[in-house]
């Protein structure tokens, strides 16, 4: 009898019950006799032991539903170690409550944040085996994480629909993507849609360079300038204050993101309109592409032959076009950026992206 607890931790996306369902399925079809505990809203579940049991049933016809059936919620690493409100110790808890319910292992899909809780639990003796979710495509560890490319079509979606009205109307379009530390959703949604312009968090930019961009399509006869932009988009300027003066700045910030910043700027410098659309958490809804839908199956697949064999302290990742199983410890705590110099950026270069370095 295997016994096995699963969560999903932090923002939601395509492709988590596909995901959960690839691991469940394997561990069916193994033969082996097996319960899962599904932890509701993701380590609160496991920190107050609010679970329930599913069976094959509640697995059956996920494969193409978005979100997660358990729930999920954000419980940030920088806290975890303290006590709630109650007093609560919250690792003490999810440690008791694995060894109350007589656990094998914890399936735990999530980030960054995520991989560190769930990496601090490896070090508390669980069991543990992790799969490689967010949008951000920043894991370290796995060239690929679902939901990634699901985000992708939405976003590159959303900028398609912009170029016919910012043609028409002849004016400069900003479409911002999430991605607070990484570019890498921003970066391929613009290159697929065809932006003209991107910014991202790795590439702090210069507003003049920006304009400059705008101008030369102006005179080129394009009279309309597409931008993708990262919310976590940075300029020069920002970029050279401390971290204690940056975060001091936002506070101060009168608009509701960079994009609005930038959307000021290019209109003080050329006089044009500006318009700025923020699809925002559309890019994590809707239902799993095609990609997604095999990708999460192959990695739960795989994290079911992982728990059959006992092997544990591993997250499921992709290198190479291959899956492969990662060292828990070397995932944690580890973001993967966009390098400025990557092939990827300077091929958008040579395609006339501008970039604002």
């Amino acid at each position: 009898m295997k016994r096995i607890g699963m969560l999903t931790s932090g923002g939601d996306c395509q492709a988590l019950n596909a995901a959960m369902r690839g691991v469940v399925k394997t561990l069916y079809n193994s033969g082996e006799e097996v319960e899962i505990f599904g932890f509701l809203e993701g380590y609160k579940g496991l920190i107050y032991s609010n679970f329930r049991m599913l069976t094959g049933k509640d697995f059956s016809g996920i494969l193409t539903k978005g979100g997660t059936i358990l729930g999920s919620s954000r419980t940030p690493f920088k806290t975890i170690e303290e006590p709630d409100e109650n007093g609560v110790d919250k690792v003490e808890a999810m440690v008791h409550n694995y060894h109350k319910l007589g656990l094998d292992c914890m399936v735990i899909l999530g980030g960054n944040g995520t991989h560190k809780t769930a990496n601090l639990l490896r070090t508390k003796g669980l069991n543990v085996v992790t799969l490689p979710k967010t949008i951000d495509n920043d894991l370290w560890g796995t060239d690929m994480t679902f939901g990634f490319q699901s985000a992708v079509d939405i976003a590159t979606n959303v900028i398609d629909c912009i170029h016919t009205t910012a043609d028409s109307h002849r004016r400069v379009f900003i479409v911002e993507v999430m991605g607070h530390k990484a570019g890498w959703l921003t970066l391929n949604a613009g290159m697929a849609s065809g932006a003209d312009i991107i910014l991202i968090p790795e590439i702090p930019y210069d507003i003049d360079k920006v304009v400059d961009a705008i101008n030369k399509r102006n005179k080129s006869g394009s009279g309309f300038t597409i931008i993708a932009v990262a919310e976590g988009a940075i300029s020069k300027e920002d970029a050279a204050l401390s971290k204690k003066e940056y975060k001091k700045k936002l506070k101060k910030r009168t608009v509701p993101s960079v994009s609005y910043e930038v959307a000021a700027a290019i209109t003080k410098k050329t006089g044009m309109e500006v318009r700025v659309t923020v699809p925002g958490h559309m890019q994590r809804g809707g239902s799993p592409c095609p990609y997604d839908r095999v990708f999460a199956s192959r990695l739960g697949s795989e994290a079911g032959k992982l728990i059959l064999n006992n092997e544990y302290g591993f997250m499921v990742g992709y290198k190479n076009r291959e899956v492969v199983k990662v060292p828990l410890e070397d995932v944690a705590g580890k973001l993967k950026n966009v390098d400025p110099n990557a092939t990827i950026v300077q091929e958008a270069k040579l395609l006339g992206i501008c970039f604002g370095d």
